[in-house]
């Protein structure tokens, strides 16, 4: 292929990599501020889905022009459509992260409950997950993802522990069961997040390796 091919599929990794860092940070900050009830960042991570949208159409329509003028082929191919598969998973990360950021408004005026019980702790695992996907996505070191069932598999017990010690609250005190049920679906959110990390780490792989893999 052409250097001038060589320069797009370079440009395009970069354009991945930094909607990448926009997506993961719209989800660490919504954490921030329904952490720290600061209205003020959750707006500002709300006001960020433009860019996202922005940066999801951007980067689809030059792939496909890619593929359009240079019929690329082989592991190419493969990162091209791998391209085309991660804009969709960060698209979605950043868009829950702007969810959790509108359910941070809607909490802002009274404490929270058992120190926002795992939540947390919980989103920075799924950050952990994002970062490390696209390092693999930039570096090609598939070392990083390997172990992603295992991350996968604690954020799902996360998932269940923060349930459980939520019903345990709302069946305590009533009063409490709004704000609970705000944290068992933010939990599932984080959840959804990590499998949307899990399925760029397949398309990864694919793209390196030619062999699809599927992580349970």
């Amino acid at each position: 292929m052409s250097e001038k091919f060589r320069r797009e599929m370079e440009e395009l990794k970069r354009e991945v990599e930094d909607m990448g860092v926009l997506a993961a940070g719209m989800l660490m900050d919504s954490v921030k501020a329904l952490k720290e009830q600061d209205v003020k960042l959750a707006n500002e991570v709300i006001s960020r889905k433009t860019r996202l949208a922005e940066m999801d159409e951007e980067i689809e329509e030059r792939a496909l022009t890619t593929i359009a003028l240079y019929q690329p082929m082989a592991k190419d191919m493969r990162t091209l459509g791998c391209i085309l598969k991660m804009i969709t998973y960060l698209a979605r990360i950043g868009r829950y992260g702007k969810d959790i950021a509108k359910v941070a408004e809607q909490l802002a005026d009274s404490p929270h409950i058992g120190r926002l019980v795992e939540i947390p702790y919980m989103a920075e695992r799924v950050a952990e997950m994002v970062r490390d996907a696209l390092k693999a996505f930039e570096t090609e070191d598939l070392s990083l993802i390997e172990d992603f069932s295992e991350r996968d598999d604690e954020l799902d017990s996360l998932r269940y522990s923060i349930f459980r010690e939520c019903l345990t609250y709302m069946m305590e005190d009533p009063k409490k069961i709004t704000r609970c049920s705000h944290y068992i679906m933010i939990a599932r959110y984080l959840e959804r997040c990590g499998d949307h990390a899990c399925k760029m780490a397949e398309k990864i792989n694919y793209m390196v390796t030619g062999k699809r893999v599927e992580i349970k």
